[in-house]
């Protein structure tokens, strides 16, 4: 299998161009073999490029662990990849799990239109909310010191969420209308250096409480922004701005 590497402020991504349909057999297990770091390639996620009609292409997304979501991260990588394969020239529509996409590239520059949000709901003190993959943020303090993986597994996996699982963000403050988000996802089951539709979840409620339209995030892996409009307590026109890049290729036997 030739096989392309992709990171977006880190989160890391294995991309298979299956246009000729060719890798639509793999398996669970192979994905998983694949997005091993010890034992495979190494990434968060494993993402085909397909056919679509309709679309320039499709995004066929799986987590580390074989299970499939969207990822803003890997959806922006999959427009620079696609970019890269001459798919398209600057702007581009796709589908993906969660549906349609729209998305534009300049200079390594990757905007990604996510879906809409119809509502933040609250657990407590803390939001709850769908950018196309579930996501519970938490508003903390010093959150470089913070323990993301314990207090994030611990929410993953308590009675409301366990079953379907969910993605839990740690928010804090970051310069005036800014923020600093770590994410522990679901289906990888740790911490990535940054998650796209995390970074969108945690600027969404931002913005609620500051009634702002635009948000930089700082993340472990770098700097993303989140531009959107609000009409009630709905989003609309929802962007996701960041850099993604090629990291590297290779070939991989699938024994």
């Amino acid at each position: 299998m030739e096989f392309y590497k992709y990171q977006g402020t880190g989160n890391d991504f294995v991309m298979i161009d299956n246009r000729s349909g060719e890798w639509n057999h793999l398996e669970i297990s192979d994905i998983a073999k694949l997005c091993d770091r010890r034992f495979g390639i190494g990434a968060d996620g494993l993402i085909k490029i397909n056919i679509a009609e309709g679309y320039d292409f499709e995004v066929d997304y799986y987590n580390s662990d074989g299970s499939k979501s969207f990822c803003g991260n890997g959806a922006r990588c999959s427009v620079a990849f696609a970019f890269f394969l001459d798919i398209f020239e600057s702007n581009c529509n796709f589908i993906a799990i969660d549906g349609p996409h729209e998305a534009e590239i300049h200079n390594g520059i990757i905007k990604l239109k996510m879906s809409d949000v119809e509502m933040i709901s609250m657990d407590g003190e803390d939001s709850v909310l769908d950018t196309g993959s579930p996501h519970y943020v938490k508003y903390v303090e010093d959150l470089i010191r913070y323990d993301v993986f314990a207090e994030g597994k611990s929410i993953r996996n308590s009675e409301n969420y366990k079953e379907k699982g969910i993605n839990v963000n740690f928010v804090e403050k970051n310069g005036q209308d800014g923020i600093f988000v770590r994410t522990y996802e679901r289906g990888v089951e740790d911490e990535t250096y940054s998650c796209g539709t995390g970074v969108t979840a945690a600027a969404l409620t931002f913005m609620q409480k500051n009634n702002l339209i635009s948000v930089p995030v700082k993340t472990l892996g770098g700097n993303l922004a989140v531009h959107a409009e609000k009409n009630g307590s709905s989003f609309r026109n929802i962007w996701l701005e960041g850099p993604a890049k090629q990291v590297f290729k290779g070939k991989i036997d699938l024994i």
